[in-house]
């Protein structure tokens, strides 16, 4: 049985704030301790984490992606509550988690490991490693000018592209920016990284699917303004002759799933005709 669980939530969604105050509310009649506080204010989260056993997120896609890398280093399992539009994870709805917080309190279910990446920009000192869930861009900047990038792979000189931009992506990242540049699904557990061009001038236009030792490395050369995002919410401009450095995390995200384990393979056309996305 849980002991203590940390909630947090989108503060933008109204119902989010609402329903992780009810959440507080029912597991407190669970004897459980709880603390709930913004997704977004990683200086509290760091206050309460130490003891937490799982976390829930209530928000949509970027609330998840920002709670996968926060509660990273500590490996805590969390279950997912899909309250944003565009169905990002297959967790539970704000429906299913009133009847289900039972289960959730009780451990029960399965864990769903999801693969990471390290990123690290050598030549910015004061930027730390940072993880991704799903993907790492590097991309052009105010300038609607494509940039120059050198790749290399665990040292080794791959290609030269000149773009609008690169993606690096683990398994679950696929289904994202990368599948929608033309880049392949993979499995979700699958430890495989992808790189797939963005709009490729020169270069090869298919993406490459790397060995999870992959050690990737981009060379930044332009004239202009280029930026690096991860998960679309850390971002920091980039310098001619910059580097980006990704490769898998020893880190890992745990995705508690409280439903019934699905096959993946059945499941892709019914996620891809609709809005749904797979996680």
């Amino acid at each position: 049985m849980i002991k203590k669980a940390g909630i947090l939530y989108n503060a933008r969604i109204t119902d989010a704030v609402d329903l992780a105050q009810r959440l507080q509310s029912t597991l407190s009649e669970y004897d459980v301790k709880s603390w709930a506080c913004s997704a977004a204010d990683e200086a509290a989260i760091g206050e309460e984490i130490q003891g937490t056993v799982a976390v829930i997120s209530l928000g949509g896609d970027g609330t998840l992606l920002r709670v996968a890398r926060i509660v990273a280093e500590a490996s805590l399992p969390i279950q997912a509550v899909n309250m944003g539009t565009l169905g990002f994870s297959t967790g539970l709805s704000t429906a299913e988690v009133n009847e289900r917080i039972g289960d959730f309190i009780h451990g029960k279910g399965w864990i769903d490991e999801r693969a990471m990446l390290d990123v690290e920009l050598p030549l910015h000192s004061d930027f730390p490693i940072t993880q991704a869930l799903n993907d790492v861009v590097v991309g052009r900047g105010a300038v609607i000018r494509a940039i120059k990038t050198r790749v290399s792979v665990n040292s080794q000189p791959i290609t030269t592209y000149r773009t609008d931009g690169i993606v690096v992506a683990t398994a679950t990242g696929s289904t994202a920016y990368s599948m929608a540049a033309g880049g392949p699904m993979l499995f979700p557990n699958a430890s495989e990284l992808l790189l797939t061009p963005l709009i490729p001038i020169e270069g090869p236009s298919a993406a490459i699917v790397l060995p999870s030792d992959a050690v990737v490395e981009i060379e930044v050369q332009t004239a202009h303004e280029a930026r690096v995002s991860i998960d679309g919410q850390v971002e920091l401009a980039l310098r001619n002759l910059d580097a980006i450095r990704v490769q898998r995390s020893h880190k890992i995200t745990r995705l508690l799933r409280i439903q019934p384990q699905e096959d993946f393979y059945q499941n892709i056309l019914k996620k891809l005709s609709g809005k749904e996305r797979i996680l």
